[in-house]
């Protein structure tokens, strides 16, 4: 519909244009032919003699008017009649007259001629019936047909090509609307072209592979946390059902005991998640100007580990974050090498310069965080899946040697979300974790 009525405003504008266009040129010539009949005569006036019949076209008037406005000669059809307008022109003018000597509602272009007669000014008037604006009624009607056609021709190709272009749109609907969770692997159709529908295909495709491997995250995550929660709801279950079946054997305090292991698992679980699920939200956090050895150094006071903790913390690394988070990544680190070192942990907190042709991340320097632990260490090929949510190395997969799997990816996401980094580089000796955040430039008196 739209497109027929575009298409019926842009002819009917084109007929238009050419129609008066054409009632220009036919005007314009026929008052050059008038003219030059008009001519004709006053030249033959000025040689002394005038040639009959005075007009060679039937529908064209010639009159001769001398000095005092009397008509001397004129063609049959204004014989006896008064002069066709009574202006004097300078030397040529042009004007339309309507009625007067010519029939009733009809009107003649006049080109009125100034000749020179002996000491007189004489005038020649030429007259033609002016042409209709559609020139012919035939013309008219020839060209108001082929351009309804030409609208009826644009209309229906104009269909057919939308129709065609629009048809890998309704595939990529159609297919959109059957994938969901039951199928995710399934894509929309890509057509051969190269165009904007391919492009927005190729675009769509790429969303749903991102959105397929979100959800299979998210199955594999809900699986691993169901996995993590049922083993120690399955031991308070059972150390429960073993105090109802025998509760001489046991008491309250012998039973609480036994239980807050159980519990500190599921309470270290949900506040990893939670502290996940806000980390992926991306919330903002405070930024705030952060001693990084003092925060180390009170952290690593108030812990109580059966491992040596040694540390060298350099006291003018200045840093911009939160305190909780800084204290939960630096807890996480802490925590693996903990459960991995053999008798001694070292933590170290530096600053050095940044290179900003290296990494923009870090204009103003590097404020470095190292905990190594002397334990067995991480293969090279196992470092980044250590990352992994839930990932578990198999030396670490007991309930009592491993933990839920997400301290250390929490760790690396509030890193990269301080603008920082954190890897496993090389170590002599046991696994050597390194963050790296961006120094903040602030001396200890702002």
């Amino acid at each position: 519909m739209f497109t027929g009525t575009v298409a019926a405003l842009l002819c009917a504008t084109l007929v238009t244009v050419l129609m008066v266009t054409l009632d220009r040129f036919t005007v314009g010539a026929l008052t050059e032919e008038v003219a030059a009949a008009g001519k004709r005569v006053a030249t033959q006036m000025g040689q002394g003699r005038l040639q009959y019949p005075l007009a060679d076209h039937p529908h064209r008037n010639i009159q001769v008017v001398d000095a005092r406005g009397a008509v001397v000669a004129s063609t049959p059809q204004l014989q006896g009649k008064p002069a066709m307008t009574t202006f004097m022109p300078a030397k040529v003018a042009t004007t339309v007259v309507c009625g007067g000597v010519f029939p009733s509602g009809q009107c003649d272009i006049v080109v009125a001629q100034r000749v020179h007669r002996g000491a007189e000014h004489w005038i020649v008037y030429a007259s033609s019936p002016t042409i209709s604006p559609w020139v012919d009624p035939q013309l008219a009607a020839l060209i108001g047909g082929a351009v309804a056609l030409l609208a009826v021709g644009i209309t229906y190709l104009g269909n057919r090509v939308a129709t065609a272009s629009l048809r890998p749109v309704r595939a990529i609907s159609s297919e959109l609307d059957e994938i969901n969770a039951a199928c995710p692997n399934r894509r929309v159709p890509v057509p051969p072209t190269d165009d904007e529908i391919h492009d927005l295909a190729t675009s769509v495709n790429h969303t749903l592979s991102r959105l397929h491997t979100a959800l299979k995250q998210q199955r594999q995550m809900v699986a691993d946390v169901s996995h993590d929660l049922r083993t120690p709801i399955t031991a308070i279950r059972a150390e429960v059902e073993d105090a109802l079946y025998a509760p001489q054997e046991t008491s309250v305090t012998r039973l609480g005991k036994t239980l807050m292991g159980g519990l500190d698992r599921l309470q270290a679980i949900t506040r990893d998640l939670a502290t996940m699920a806000k980390l992926d939200s991306g919330a903002p956090d405070v930024r705030e100007p952060i001693a990084l050895s003092t925060l180390v150094a009170t952290e690593l006071r108030a812990r109580r580990t059966t491992k040596r903790i040694e540390h060298a913390l350099d006291p003018e690394v200045w840093v911009a974050g939160d305190c909780s988070q800084l204290a939960r990544l630096l807890a996480s680190l802490v925590e693996n090498a903990e459960r991995h070192a053999s008798t001694t942990i070292k933590v170290t907190v530096r600053k050095q310069p940044g290179d900003p042709s290296d990494d923009q991340r870090f204009p103003d320097g590097v404020a470095v965080l190292e905990v190594l632990d002397d334990g067995s260490g991480i293969p090279p090929h196992q470092r980044e899946l250590v990352f992994q949510r839930f990932t578990r190395l198999d030396a670490a997969r007991t309930r009592d040697a491993g933990g839920a799997g997400l301290g250390l990816p929490i760790a690396r996401q509030i890193a990269e979300a301080l603008g920082g980094t954190l890897h496993i580089e090389d170590s002599p000796r046991g696994a050597r974790f390194v963050l790296y955040l961006p120094i903040l430039a602030v001396t200890r008196s702002s």
